[in-house]
C-alpha cells in the first residue's frame, strides 16, 4: 500500500510541472495575442468581444478547435487559431476559466426583469425555452455548454442574431431554434440580465 501512495505521489510531481508550463505557455499565447481582444484576465474591455473570464476550459477549447477548422466562421479568430495545437487550446481554456469578472450592475431594472423572467422561464406563448434548461440557472453552463453569466450584452445580442441567421453553425442547430423564437425586446431584455450574473 506504502509503494502504491508513493507511486501516486510521484506520478503527480511529474505531472504537476507539465500542467505549470502548459499555463506558462498559455499566458505567453495570451500576452502575445488573445489580451488584445480578450484581455489578460478575460475581462475583454471591449463589448464587441467575449469576456473569457470564468469560461469552461473545455468550451473555450472547442471554439478554439473550431475556429481553425472553419467550423466556426470568423476573419479574426481563424488566423489566431490556426497555429495552436490541441494542448496550447486546452491549456488557454485552462487559463480563461481560472479568472473572474463580476457581473454589471443593473442599468435598467424594468428591462432585466423582463430578461430574468425570460432568462428562468421562456416565454408559454411562442414556444420559446428557457435559457436556464441548458445555461443554468445562474448561467454558469455546463463543460459542453457555455458559461454566459457576466458577458457584455452587445456580444451576447451579436450571437443570438448570428445564430437566428444561420451566421453561427456550431451549434447543431439548437441555438437557431431558440434565437428564431426570440422578440427584439425579449433579445435585448435576456442580454441585459446576463450581464448582471456572476
Amino acid at each position: 500500500m506504502n509503494k502504491f501512495f508513493a507511486g501516486f505521489a510521484l506520478a503527480a510531481a511529474v505531472i504537476a510541472p507539465v500542467q505549470a508550463a502548459d499555463l506558462a505557455r498559455a499566458e505567453e499565447i495570451v500576452s502575445g495575442r488573445c489580451f488584445l481582444c480578450h484581455g489578460m484576465e478575460g475581462e475583454a474591455a471591449s463589448a464587441v468581444f467575449p469576456r473569457l473570464a470564468g469560461q469552461h476550459w473545455e468550451y473555450t477549447a472547442k471554439q478554439l478547435a473550431e475556429f481553425k477548422s472553419g467550423k466556426r466562421k470568423s476573419d479574426t479568430m481563424q488566423p489566431q487559431s490556426e497555429d495552436l495545437t490541441p494542448a496550447e487550446m486546452k491549456a488557454i481554456g485552462h487559463y480563461f476559466e481560472s479568472k473572474q469578472v463580476p457581473g454589471r450592475e443593473v442599468k435598467d431594472a424594468e428591462l432585466v426583469a423582463v430578461g430574468k423572467y425570460i432568462f428562468q422561464r421562456g416565454n408559454q406563448f411562442t414556444g420559446l425555452p428557457s435559457c436556464a434548461s441548458c445555461h443554468g440557472v445562474k448561467g454558469h453552463g455546463t463543460p459542453q455548454l457555455p458559461r454566459l453569466a457576466g458577458q457584455h450584452p452587445r456580444y451576447t445580442e451579436d450571437q443570438i442574431k448570428l445564430f437566428n441567421r444561420r451566421e453561427r453553425t456550431n451549434d447543431n442547430a439548437v441555438m437557431h431554434t431558440v434565437a428564431s423564437k426570440l422578440s427584439e425586446l425579449e433579445t435585448h431584455a435576456v442580454a441585459a440580465y446576463i450581464a448582471t450574473l456572476d
